[in-house]
């Protein structure tokens, strides 16, 4: 690493005892801040993404206006789909949507693999743009999971209850081990490029894999998670698996290979070791807290981070994204309690 480089939170996230407990925000690039709406206006996410000096202004916005400790490439899950062949488009209001879903055997078939320096050479243009001349603080890279990624592609767009999906996966277990396959090899051949560009660290986002109960998440999604995290191991940079709603997996995934698991706000950090967890664990402030008065953001913070500071191997996050109404000034409020009152 650069002399320069804060590296608390890679020291954090390897199990060390650090001078503080480090933060970032999950959607911490973008969402409420001025300057990223004004671009907005002009560019949508894939415009912005497509520019390096653009997607890495905005990506170390909030480090330079909230002081966190890390930052989280700005991109979205998508990112990576239209190289295998996948036609998706973000739409305001909606979000992804899929204009050629997955159904069948022929259709999973049928999809391409990524070559990251020709599909994708602006997102690793803007990490090396960021992790060679501007940032101080590790970027962490990501991807989307086998699961989230599928759905989205089998439903067609977002989903509250994933049953084209499931049904997929019941009714033709070949077809959804394919496309298991498919993605593995994908997201594996994408995130070694983004460490090989810069990246620190890789969040992999399985935001919706909480849809499915354990016993079905053993047989169906273990399997390739096992395999993308091994193969993962060997770039060594920490290794970090989130999903929302997802309290009945963690001893799943404290199995995985994983350095880090992220908690949503459902789990306290108490309740995550009493389970069982002996992982590094990452969260978990509910975002919607962030706009109530802040009184109440100073008792919920503290209160986390104290259980952090007890139980240890812990870095500070929200328990989901950073929402469009949560002001700046609080985020930035937020990382100095965080780094003030944990400070040993």
């Amino acid at each position: 690493m650069p002399k320069n480089l804060n590296d608390t939170i890679i020291r954090a996230y390897n199990g060390e005892e650090t001078e503080y407990i480090p933060a970032w925000f999950m959607r911490q690039a973008g969402r409420s801040q001025p300057e990223y709406r004004e671009l907005k206006e002009k560019y949508s996410l894939f415009e912005i993404t497509h520019q390096p000096e653009l997607c890495a202004y905005v990506t170390r916005l909030p480090v330079e206006h909230y002081g966190v400790d890390a930052a989280i490439l700005y991109k979205d899950i998508m990112s990576p789909l239209p190289s295998l062949g996948v036609d998706v488009e973000i739409k305001a209001g909606i979000g992804p949507v899929i204009h050629n879903p997955i159904r069948n055997i022929q259709d999973v078939e049928s999809l391409g693999e990524i070559n990251p320096s020709a599909d994708v050479p602006y997102v690793l243009d803007t990490i090396r743009l960021l992790t060679e001349e501007q940032l101080e603080v590790p970027l962490i890279g990501f991807s989307g999971a086998p699961f989230t990624l599928a759905s989205y592609m089998i439903e067609g767009g977002p989903s509250k209850n994933y049953s084209k999906t499931k049904a997929l996966m019941y009714r033709e277990p070949e077809t959804w081990f394919a496309l298991m396959d498919k993605l593995a090899d994908m997201i594996i051949t994408y995130v070694e490029a983004q460490v090989e560009a810069g990246a620190k660290a890789i969040q992999i986002f399985d935001s919706w894999v909480g849809a499915l109960n354990a016993a079905d998440y053993r047989v169906f999604i273990k399997p390739v998670m096992t395999r993308i995290f091994s193969e993962l191991r060997k770039q060594q940079v920490p290794l970090i698996i989130f999903g929302v709603g997802a309290r009945h997996l963690l001893l799943e995934w404290n199995d995985l290979p994983v350095d880090v698991i992220g908690l949503d706000w459902r789990t306290s950090i108490t309740e995550a070791r009493k389970m069982g967890v002996t992982k590094v664990v990452q969260g978990n402030l509910d975002p919607t807290i962030l706009l109530t008065p802040w009184e109440t953001i100073e008792n919920r913070t503290k209160a986390i981070l104290d259980e952090g500071l007890q139980h240890g191997k812990y870095v500070f996050n929200l328990g989901h994204g950073v929402t469009p109404d949560i002001k700046p000034a609080t985020l930035q409020q937020l990382t100095k309690l965080i780094h003030e009152y944990s400070k040993r």
